[in-house]
């Protein structure tokens, strides 16, 4: 018997009289998979008897292994753009050299072509989640290795044994120092990055923007620990109120700004009526000067020669009346 990708073939002699030649079995090994290869309408036939969609044209067709091919035809289906069918033949060699091979179908499937939609590659949950996903309700417990937390106060080589541990731990508890777990070098050291590198920063535009720090101003609280001259959290309501932030960070709600001189308005400002400001006045525009020509009596028109010029007398109309009348006539 002879196993080959899961389905166990018998081997009667004449098989294994074939298995001896080395020859002999490439050459029917070739023309086995030829006549795979050739076996399209099959392929085709397994793919529309699923009932699972529309079959395309042929693409291609590709040699698994040994009487191992599996043909790959479009998929005609609404939404699967891309995709293809994939029908796998197998068979195996005859006993007799005169005898008919039997193609058999090893499986169907649906698959994504290499231009076809798929969903994004998978990623665990723990990886996934992000700073600000935490909601309420939500327990995000953090790893039993994980590298940001170490034990409080204790070095952990020097324990020989679980029952130190569990020594400690009661005296720790009695002295109300609680925590069983703190940070580590590397949790301050990821925690100081991003707290320095990010919104309330020293490179943050509103730091960029005022000369005074926040390691001066009087609304700074100092955070504890090793962390304590680099870091604080402020007190100002109306600033980065209850939100960590780097020495080296400001704003202009800092303790000791100077507010700028006046009301903020110019309306509002003290006005000194004592004081005189002269501001030279331009010439007005009509206003007559001492060149300027002065018209004679002589040189005005009298108001009836305006008039006769102007409007025409009785007796340069009567004619035209008197001639109209008689081409009437």
């Amino acid at each position: 018997m002879r196993q080959n990708d899961g389905v166990n073939t018998v081997v009667d002699g004449a098989d294994a009289a074939f298995e001896d030649s080395p020859t002999d079995r490439s050459t029917s090994t070739a023309d086995l998979e030829a006549r795979l290869i050739a076996a399209v309408d099959i392929a085709r036939e397994a793919v529309e008897a699923s009932g699972e969609g529309a079959v395309g044209e042929h693409i291609e067709a590709v040699v698994e292994g040994d009487c191992t091919v599996s043909h790959y035809f479009a998929a005609d289906i609404t939404g699967y753009r891309g995709w293809v069918w994939c029908s796998v033949l197998a068979t195996c060699p005859p006993v007799d050299a005169g005898d008919d091979i039997d193609i058999t179908v090893s499986e169907i499937a649906l698959l994504p072509g290499s231009d076809a939609l798929t969903a994004p590659q998978w990623v665990p949950w723990s990886q996934r989640i992000a700073p600000g996903d935490l909601g309420p309700g939500d327990v995000l417990a953090a790893p039993a290795d994980d590298p940001r937390l170490v034990p409080n106060h204790i070095d952990s080589d020097s324990l020989q044994s679980e029952s130190d541990l569990d020594d400690v731990s009661a005296v720790m508890l009695e002295l109300g120092l609680g925590r069983t777990r703190v940070l580590s070098r590397e949790g301050r050291d990821d925690a100081a990055t991003r707290w320095f590198e990010g919104a309330h920063g020293p490179d943050s535009d509103m730091a960029g923007a005022s000369k005074l720090h926040c390691g001066s101003c009087g609304f700074y609280l100092p955070v504890a620990g090793a962390l304590r001259v680099a870091f604080g959290v402020c007190a100002n309501e109306y600033a980065a109120d209850g939100t960590v932030v780097s020495a080296e960070y400001g704003c202009g709600a800092h303790s000791d700004a100077v507010a700028p001189s006046g009301e903020g308005s110019p309306a509002y400002d003290a006005y000194d009526d004592g004081a005189i400001e002269i501001v030279p006045a331009a010439p007005a525009e009509n206003a007559p000067t001492d060149n300027a020509p002065v018209v004679a009596e002589s040189d005005t028109v009298p108001s009836d020669t305006v008039a006769s010029v102007d409007a025409p007398t009785e007796a340069e109309v009567a004619p035209v009346a008197d001639e109209s009348a008689s081409a009437d006539s």
